[in-house]
């Protein structure tokens, strides 16, 4: 356990004392006899401060230890928890601060406590992560004080621990809790058996009359002698791939999260409800160059793996080559697959490239492309004008929802099915529409 390195200085109680001194001494110049009335003040306050120093507690009489915190979720409030360890005789009050760092907001300053004697208590401090990826807690500052209260010894405690800010996934553990047992089994978690359609066999019968001539099976009735009809059922095995931009169009912040942020989190999400179907679910990352590639798998450690993989993604201000990820899930993905680009084509440079090919991808797959809108420029087109820069902001918001309308357009014409929904709605939005994917059959 570490020990606290003794560093001390006067409180704040102290100060007051000492300034009621020097004004009682300044009110000597008009009575001189206030002299004195300071300088038994200062000498009581010296005794006082003297009996502080002496009361202690010594140094190896207080420790902290910070308990190894979980992982943290993206914008999901946690606790960070210290043992404090007091083996002094007396009572004495306790202030704990953190060294900052990028992914955590402290919600307090500090956290403090009483601490009685020869005890331990347990504080703790609430922190919001504010941004996904890696990350460590850095050296603990720490302030304790005696009941007397005119010296606060300070102490660092050298305390580094590594952390992981993952996605919040708060939208799987919603329909964990409510669908699972209604859309989820609906969509395909539950084998559908329906008559003539499917590619996996599940058993054979007796022809009937009305069944499809494809459906006999001709091996099986060369073997019995009459006529018999396979039944299949619908391919629940089916491939899944999360194509992830993470080029200079997924830097802008909508509200307090980037839009990469919001795209790892509906990506997750879809992956665990995705492995629930028993789905093989992969990902492609990329911006000028493929950052992150998985094969689709089905087991939960590639699941794990997977989130491993994406979660401190960070966006790039480059030009993402959609050319090189589409050539690369054409190369790679030799079966029919659900391929769900994020992404964000309203800057028109960047329209031209995608939308070519993501048409050429959707002639083999079944694509569904991504968008986020943003709630700035919808509030512009609600709101009315109230002047010069109230109608400018309006004109521009018109502008670029043109623009991505014009992008939707082409891309549904182009086979290519499209999302363009508010960020904060992305993870169910994402999500239904794989639902309707898998209840309608149509990978």
């Amino acid at each position: 356990m570490p020990r606290l390195r003794l560093r001390g200085w006067v409180t704040t109680r102290f100060l007051y004392l000492l300034s009621a001194a020097a004004g009682v001494l300044a009110l000597s110049v008009a009575v001189h006899f206030f002299v004195y009335v300071a300088a038994a003040g200062l000498l009581v306050l010296g005794a006082f401060v003297t009996a502080d120093l002496a009361a202690g507690p010594a140094r190896s009489a207080v420790s902290v230890e910070r308990r190894s915190p979980e992982h943290f979720a993206l914008r999901v409030p946690a606790d960070l928890t210290y043992d404090v360890s007091q083996r002094g005789s007396r009572p004495i009050r306790v202030g704990i601060f953190e060294t900052p760092v990028r992914t955590l907001r402290f919600d307090v300053e500090e956290a403090s406590a009483a601490v009685p004697a020869m005890t331990v208590a347990t504080l703790r401090r609430r922190v919001t992560p504010v941004a996904r990826g890696r990350d460590e807690l850095g050296d603990i500052y720490v302030w304790y004080e005696n009941s007397i209260g005119l010296i606060r010894r300070r102490a660092v405690v050298p305390a580094p621990f590594p952390i992981r800010v993952y996605p919040d996934l708060a939208a799987v553990e919603r329909y964990g809790t409510l669908r699972a047992r209604n859309r989820l089994v609906e969509a395909g978690l539950r084998r559908m058996r329906l008559r003539g359609i499917g590619t996996e066999f599940e058993s054979l019968r007796d022809y009937a009359a009305g069944d499809a001539f494809r459906t006999i099976d001709w091996k099986a009735t060369a073997r019995r002698g009459k006529v018999m009809v396979a039944q299949h059922e619908v391919e629940r095995s089916q491939n899944v791939v999360l194509a992830i931009d993470c080029g200079r169009l997924m830097t802008p912040r909508l509200g307090d999260q980037r839009k990469l942020d919001y795209a790892i989190t509906a990506a997750l999400s879809v992956a665990s409800i995705a492995s629930l179907a028993s789905d093989k679910v992969g990902a492609v990352a990329f911006a000028q160059k493929i950052l992150v590639a998985r094969a689709p798998r089905s087991t939960a450690s590639s699941l794990q793996g997977l989130a491993e993989a994406l979660y401190d993604l960070e966006p790039r201000f480059e030009e993402s080559d959609y050319a090189r990820v589409c050539a690369y899930l054409q190369t790679h993905l030799r079966r029919r697959s659900l391929v769900v680009l994020f992404t964000d084509v309203i800057d028109p440079l960047a329209q031209s490239m995608v939308l070519g090919e993501l048409a050429s991808l959707a002639r083999r797959h079944f694509v569904l492309c991504v968008f986020m809108n943003d709630a700035a420029v919808v509030d512009a087109l609600a709101r009315v004008p109230a002047g010069a820069i109230d109608a400018y902001e309006r004109d521009v918001a018109i502008g670029l929802e043109r623009e991505r309308g014009v992008a939707v357009t082409t891309l549904e014409r182009a086979g290519v099915h499209v999302i363009d929904v508010p960020a904060r709605s992305l993870s169910v939005s994402v999500i239904n529409e794989y639902l309707r994917v898998k209840q309608r059959g149509l990978l």
